[in-house]
Parts: structure tokens; sequence; C-alpha cells
């Protein structure tokens, strides 16, 4: 990542998991926190916590960091952010995301076949909060159903 210093505008980077054990259970990926920190602490090396928008208020220059909160792993959500606050920062831009959809998803994880509940969103978004982070977006719990592609149609991301 150190060699792309100086090419990458604004860095997107998804941190999913802050437990080994769900991260392999999950996406097979065993030191999924580790090698995600490092990494974003590399990111926010380079562009540090400001995000430069433009005058259609689209990022040009930064980092923000995206967390996609799990229904039943809320403890996971917390960790993630309680991880970012200890060693990148609370001043970077967060997009905390609610739109799990578990509708072409089959999973022997029984919390992974049902959406997100608002009240598990509502513990990570005031955890967010009492952390200090101030920077970012909320998704709206509605998301799960707006942000959802049709693959059997031509073009899945329109509207029909």
């Amino acid at each position: 990542m150190k060699e792309l210093e100086g090419y990458i505008d604004v860095w997107l980077p998804d941190f999913k998991y802050s437990d080994n054990v769900l991260a392999k259970r999950l996406s097979k990926a065993s030191n999924y926190p580790e090698v995600a920190v490092t990494a974003i602490k590399e990111m926010y090396r380079q562009k540090g916590s400001t995000l430069i928008v433009d005058e259609l208020a689209q990022a040009v220059s930064g980092l923000i960091i995206r967390h996609l909160v799990l229904p039943g792993y809320i403890e996971n959500s917390m960790k993630v952010l309680e991880t970012i606050a200890d060693e990148i920062s609370t001043n970077v831009h967060i997009s905390l995301m609610s739109q799990y959809n578990p509708q072409f998803y089959s999973h022997t994880d029984l919390a992974l076949q049902r959406p997100l509940y608002l009240q598990e969103y509502e513990v990570v978004v005031q955890h967010f909060y009492e952390l200090g982070f101030h920077k970012g977006w909320i998704q709206e719990m509605e998301s799960h159903q707006t942000y959802n592609p049709d693959f059997e149609q031509k073009h899945p991301f329109e509207k029909t």
C-alpha cells in the first residue's frame, strides 16, 4: 500500500470483523482484524482524517471506513468501532451501514438468515457516538430494501 501513495484519491476500506474466529467462520480469513487494521492505518497515514469533497459533495480525497452491522453480531460491530477509535482515530469518517439483506443468502448461521433488528442497530449507533465519532454517515434502517439489486434483470441496479 505504501507503493500506492500519491495514486489513490479516496480510500474506502471495509472493516468487517474485530474477531478472528468470526472472520474465519464467515469469510475464511483467520487474521482479518490484524490485516485490516494494518492496512487502514497505512491509509490513515497517507490521507489523515480530512475528507475533501467537491461542489457536488462527492469525495475527492480522504479516507472513509465502511462497516456493515450484521444481525446477531452487535458485539463485533462495537469492537470494530472501538478498534478504530483506539488504533486509528475518532476523527476519521465512518460509514455505518444497516443494509444487510439475507434475501439471497442461505447461511448455516441462523443470525444471518434474518434482517438486522432496529434495536441492534441503535445499540451500535449509540456506541459510535459514545466513542466520540462525529464524522461520517449513519445509514437509515430502510436501506436494506433500497440497496437490493435484482440480478435477474438486464440492468440489476436500476429501479423498475
